[in-house]
């Protein structure tokens, strides 16, 4: 038996911790030419794949995804089973950006990855259904 989730790996037009603001349309470009399945790491670390996204679009609040892990009875089914590991964070070249007094305004990213992580750049960036 496999376990499952969804949730938002970037939320657009929410500053992030960095400073970093994600425009709407940005990841159009690597969805349209990336294949799926795209790996799921745990905390940005490739050493450490856990699991793969298999989809993953855009919508009018974000980057959302539903991906499966690998290893529905390991350590990192059970933090994010417990709640202690709920936060998704994406990782990414950016390729078109406005520089902002506080960041920058992200307009086309590369998309690489996908990490569930302790603490993610933009906070409401959730799991949020697990099956």
């Amino acid at each position: 038996m496999s376990l499952r989730f969804a949730g938002y790996a970037a939320l657009f037009g929410k500053r992030d911790g960095g400073g970093d603001v994600i425009r709407a349309g940005a990841f159009a470009r690597t969805l349209a030419a990336r294949r799926l399945p795209l790996p799921l790491f745990w905390q940005h670390r490739p050493d450490l794949r856990i699991g793969w996204i298999e989809r993953v679009e855009e919508d009018a609040r974000g980057l959302r995804v539903i991906a499966t892990l690998d290893n529905p009875d390991g350590g990192a089914a059970a933090a994010l089973r417990q709640g202690r590991v709920t936060g998704l964070s994406f990782g990414y070249t950016a390729r078109r950006f406005r520089r902002e007094p506080a960041g920058r305004e992200l307009l086309d990213l590369d998309l690489f990855e996908i990490s569930l992580v302790t603490e993610p750049m933009q906070h409401g960036a959730r799991v949020h259904l697990i099956s």
